[in-house]
């Protein structure tokens, strides 16, 4: 399908097998698949892994590079933890790869293959890579719900994203998105006042931006009322985690790690409350870098986090 399309590793999804055969682990669940083979899925939810190995975009943005390793060393952390959802299938479609430098054909790949999971069915989990990760994940979403669909991104995320470079990098997605796209809302939790310029807070407004300080959320009712309004305001919603949201005590290993970020069990709460919005159809996670994780701390909580989400997908095709 795309040059710089990858298969998905068979190796990678190994781990435990219990005597009891009810006790399935992710590794006995997924099942490689050619993309270009897919069926149209047809009953309960099905999920599918796409991985965008790239930090072309951080590299750009001149962080520190390895994110493109994550989306194989999450895979191996999440093949050894149990699945509970045995009714909702779940296959991997291999990994887009970045390139000799060419980030926007790698992003405009990986949204044709959420749009075509989308098409067949199948609830994308994106494993990035970079945050740069977000702007294929938005293609596709797009082209799939079309122009006249009024879309609504929430970005957990210590940072904007919204610097209006001449380069694309990881970023400055939103800008290219809020700029480009006239029917779509951008909702922030977990915004850094050190993280961001006074260019960004006025670029922030300047778009339209809700956002919410990390120090503010979930700190009471209120980031619940946010994140409901905004959500009643869109007809779709897709979920990004940029992980430099979470705490450097638990998430030492990203691009640009903070010890003010989100604890995990909060981070936990956001992914599960907002996935369980009927309009949520897609989630991705992105800048886990493992060459710089201690003892593999990001990967294995990046894991559950994943785990975390599918399981909230899962559990909307139980709501009567």
């Amino acid at each position: 399908m795309f040059k710089i399309w990858t298969a998905s590793n068979k190796q990678l999804w190994k781990g435990r097998v219990d005597q009891d055969s009810s006790s399935l682990r992710y590794h006995q669940v997924v099942q490689c698949v050619d993309i270009d083979a897919l069926n149209n899925h047809e009953g309960t939810q099905a999920f599918s892994f796409i991985g965008f190995a790239s930090d072309e975009g951080v590299r750009r943005n001149k962080g520190r590079v390895g994110a493109r390793e994550a989306p194989d060393a999450i895979r191996q952390r999440l093949a050894t933890l149990p699945y509970h959802h045995s009714a909702c299938p779940m296959i991997d479609v291999g990994n887009i790869t970045c390139t000799d430098q060419k980030l926007e054909q790698a992003q405009k790949a990986l949204g044709k293959g959420v749009h075509q999971l989308l098409s067949k069915n199948y609830i994308p989990i994106i494993v990035g890579g970079g945050h740069e990760t977000l702007y294929g994940h938005y293609l596709g979403v797009r082209e799939y719900i079309g122009d006249e669909r009024s879309l609504g991104i929430i970005n957990i995320d210590a940072h904007f994203d919204l610097r209006d470079d001449e380069t694309p990098s990881s970023g400055t997605m939103f800008h290219q998105i809020m700029h480009h796209d006239d029917n779509v809302g951008y909702l922030c939790l977990g915004i850094q006042e050190l993280g961001n310029t006074k260019a960004l807070f006025d670029e922030a407004e300047k778009v339209g931006c809700t956002y919410m300080y990390a120090e503010d959320v979930l700190k009471d009712e209120k980031t619940y009322e946010v994140i409901d309004t905004f959500a009643s305001n869109h007809d779709v919603l897709l979920l990004t985690l940029c992980s430099d949201a979470i705490s450097s005590s638990v998430a030492p290993g990203v691009s640009a790690a903070s010890p003010y970020g989100l604890s995990a069990p909060d981070v936990r709460t956001l992914i599960q409350y907002i996935i369980s919005k009927e309009q949520t159809i897609s989630f991705d996670l992105s800048e886990v870098n493992p060459l710089i994780d201690e003892q593999n701390k990001t990967v294995q909580l990046a894991a559950l986090l994943l785990a975390d989400g599918i399981g909230s997908f899962a559990r909307k095709s139980d709501l009567p």
